[in-house]
């Protein structure tokens, strides 16, 4: 028992001695559509944030940031008519990374976990014949389209490191629906991002 103790004490006071904490900034283009029967297709976004990474060993670190990510997708609506979805989000994802050195100073990393995200803007505008309309991605009211505000999902990635720079490449895939409906066979969308993006580590 004591040296069951003992042997998880000097595994903590390892990874505390060992831990390292730094910062990043990262911005990138998202590629958004809606998952389930959705008639929609790929929209092009943005995202940029800032980051942190918590290090507990060599390979083994957590990744949380903060970012704002615009999201969504168009459809043909048939007769010269067009939607487009843009609802804007404060995200926060919280990944798990393993980290891969494979030259001096380089890095492969695979990353993992759930984001956390709250609608905070974001229009849906459609086009008919000539005319255009907006109205407010989030809420039920008479001027709004509906949508929830809050969004759960499961984020994955790999990024490569030169020095302080890293590209990565991330996918997130939404578990609550982003609107309550169901109309001819269409049922309780969901959010679905790839991204590709670049940042600094500080």
């Amino acid at each position: 028992m004591k040296k069951g103790l003992i042997f998880v004490l000097f595994a903590l006071v390892s990874i505390v001695s060992y831990s390292q904490l730094s910062w990043n900034a990262k911005v990138g283009m998202n590629m958004s559509n809606f998952t389930g029967d959705m008639d929609t297709d790929m929209k092009i976004g943005f995202n940029v944030g800032v980051g942190m990474e918590y290090q507990f060993t060599d390979m083994w670190s957590i990744q949380p940031s903060l970012m704002i990510s615009q999201k969504g997708g168009k459809s043909d609506l048939g007769e010269d008519g067009t939607v487009k979805y843009n609802p804007m989000y404060l995200e926060i994802p919280v990944l798990a990374a393993a980290r891969f050195a494979v030259a001096d100073n380089q890095n492969i990393v695979v990353k993992a976990g759930p984001y956390f995200a709250f609608g905070i803007a974001g229009k849906a505008k459609y086009e008919y014949e000539g005319e255009s309309e907006k109205v407010d991605f989030f809420g039920d009211g008479e001027d709004q389209e509906g949508a929830k505000r809050f969004d759960l999902g499961l984020g994955v990635g790999v990024a490569y490191e030169i020095g302080k720079f890293f590209v990565s490449l991330d996918g997130e895939f939404g578990l609550t629906k982003v609107i309550d409906f169901e109309v001819d066979g269409v049922s309780n969308p969901k959010n679905m991002n790839f991204s590709i993006g670049v940042g600094y580590k500080f």
